[in-house]
């Protein structure tokens, strides 16, 4: 398991705080990419056997149910789920003071179990308790719901409550681990444990260096809106003035507000982006501090379809236990890993069928949109030019594409491209044939990875922090065409793993977005009228071997166990 030479723990454990947390399709307790990162990183510890422990809230709503109309129009339904069903109650009780009242958490624990049988604990924080006034009751009911009061409570909740519920369990930490600002407010728990007596007001530059020996933080976001902010007015009426007077101290509040990644930044010692390019952009944002960068990966059991997961237990039976192994599955034969894609492809049509009645053709090129709605993403830009797409698939080979997706209930622009892409979709013909699926999940993810034969990826730059979805597919042996930012960067070997939008030496970003996606598009027409469409209809072993070399050479990097073993190595580690 983990290399004892640079394992740094000897009786405590990383507390691995996160908003949102993905481990089942039916816990609706994560969002998208950052939550279903946090559960594989969870996985990923169980599976090395590092001591590590899960610490989010319980949502007891959800977060929502998407339903689309015949015009594209998203309608967002409550998901509630019984907590009760999934996870074990604990007798540990805890409090935290908000707008003055006192606020009971309790949690509910669950257990990831580990490929060698290790287990890691996730606490689950809940104030779903009668002892709380009716609207605490609420605060862990809904994930990234409602206004910036709700935040701020619930973050407050996580970070607050999360040290002290820990501590009430009877935990030694070692690290605290900040995956996102959401929780930030865990460094001001620990600085009150720092100034004792003295109360937080007296903090002083030792209490906070003392913080910071014991906080790594991980930030996701490569644009400045993307980072939660609070006035200061709010968060006084809602923690208190000496929370206020505390903030102050750490030159996190600009302005008079509430910064909480700055406050993240202020109180951490190791500070990392999830990719090499957005470590480069996030030293950009936040110049006055050292920014590292630990690549993103995903959790290989997790993620692998059952037909590959069989191909590989035959010829590759170490790959659960140690990801490195997946190296050698450029020595499978072509033939099996065309028949493992044909029956993952099955699979998906099926669940095509059954959600939407359209029937796909299995000998038909599929390529898959399937993310968060939201416009940097650009989910349009297959369809910026129509009349195009529908020549290329007449003459180089007929397309079929699926789309899924949720936009945030209040990311209007998201919702709105979700309508521009339905509405389009409705007018292609001659060989295209679309279809968008409602309430993209991690089930359906995962059969979406699998069965597609190109995963599409096309964000403006340099906005992909990291990207997982593409990592998925590729263990799969589905390729990726991609705009070069976030982890394709250096997962992209062109024409070997998959194939690129636009050139590397492209500038990062372009000031004129609209000759950028312009660019961009017609990038994206060439590469399937030229390369893809006749090398999958024409040269089919040639695509299988792109298929073998993307799970050859980016499976076996882009995995959470070789990411978790960076981060005992050099983040959780303290430097000398």
């Amino acid at each position: 398991m983990v290399d004892p030479t640079t394992y740094p723990f000897s009786e405590g454990v990383i507390a691995y705080f996160s908003m949102e947390v993905g481990l089942e399709s039916a816990m609706p307790t994560y969002s998208g990419g950052l939550g279903v990162l946090a559960g594989d990183t969870l996985k990923a510890a169980a599976d090395l056997e590092v001591p590590m422990v899960g610490v989010t809230l319980v949502h007891r709503k959800g977060y929502f149910h998407q339903e689309l109309t015949a015009d594209g129009s998203q309608i967002e339904l409550e998901s509630p789920w019984q907590p009760e069903a999934h996870l074990e109650p604990l007798d540990a009780r805890t409090t935290i003071t908000v707008e003055g009242r006192p606020v009971v958490i309790a949690a509910w624990r669950y257990r990831v179990k580990g490929v060698t049988g290790a287990e890691v604990p996730v606490l689950f924080l809940d104030t779903g308790l009668p002892e709380n006034a009716p609207e605490d009751q609420e605060i862990t009911d809904h994930l990234y719901g409602r206004d910036e009061r709700y935040r701020l409570c619930q973050e407050a909740v996580l970070g607050i409550g999360g040290v002290r519920l820990l501590q009430a369990l009877g935990y030694t930490v070692d690290v605290y681990h900040m995956n996102e600002g959401h929780a930030a407010l865990l460094t001001l728990a620990l600085l009150a444990n720092e100034t004792g007596m003295r109360g937080i007001t007296g903090a002083l530059p030792e209490d906070m260096e003392a913080v910071r020996r014991q906080c790594v933080f991980t930030t996701h976001t490569p644009v400045p809106a993307g980072h939660d902010q609070f006035p200061l007015d709010l968060v006084r009426e809602v923690l208190g003035p000496d929370i206020v007077e505390a903030l102050a101290r750490t030159e996190c509040c600009p302005l008079d507000t509430l910064n909480t990644t700055l406050l993240a930044l202020r109180l951490s010692r190791y500070i990392n982006g999830v990719s090499v390019r957005h470590g480069e952009v996030s030293e950009g944002l936040f110049p006055s501090y050292p920014i590292e960068s630990i690549t993103n990966g995903v959790h290989p059991a997790t993620w692998v379809a059952a037909p590959f997961a069989d191909l590989f237990d035959r010829h590759i039976p170490q790959w659960r236990v140690d990801s490195n192994y997946l190296r050698s599955a450029g020595l499978i034969p072509l033939d099996l890993v065309a028949k493992a894609h044909a029956d993952a492809k099955a699979d998906m049509i099926a669940e095509v069928e059954r959600r939407t009645a359209v029937l796909f053709d299995p000998a038909v090129f599929t390529l898959c949109f399937a993310r968060r709605a939201t416009p940097y993403k650009r989910a349009s830009l297959l369809f910026s030019d129509p009349d195009r797409l529908r020549r290329i698939a007449q003459v180089s080979g007929p397309i079929q594409v699926v789309y899924s997706g949720k936009a945030h209930p209040k990311d209007y622009d998201g919702k709105e491209m979700i309508r521009t892409v339905i509405q389009t979709a409705s007018q292609l013909d001659g060989g295209v044939q679309v279809v968008y699926l409602e309430d993209y999940d991690m089930a359906l993810g995962k059969t979406l990875c699998a069965g597609v034969d190109l995963w599409l990826n096309t964000p403006l730059k340099p906005h992909e922090a990291s990207g997982t979805s593409g990592m998925k597919a590729a263990l799969n042996g589905v390729p990726s065409l991609s705009v070069l930012d976030g982890w394709w960067i250096e997962g992209h070997v062109e024409g070997v793993t998959g194939w690129s939008i636009g050139e590397l030496g492209d500038p990062v970003s372009n000031p004129d977005e609209a000759n950028q996606e312009h660019e961009e598009a017609a990038a994206l027409y060439s590469k399937l009228e030229q390369l893809i469409l006749p090398m999958y209809y024409h040269h089919p072993q040639e695509y299988q071997r792109v298929m073998r070399s993307a799970i050859a050479l980016n499976g076996v990097v882009f995995n959470t166990q070789r990411m978790v073993q960076q981060y005992v190595r050099n983040a959780y580690r303290e430097r000398a």
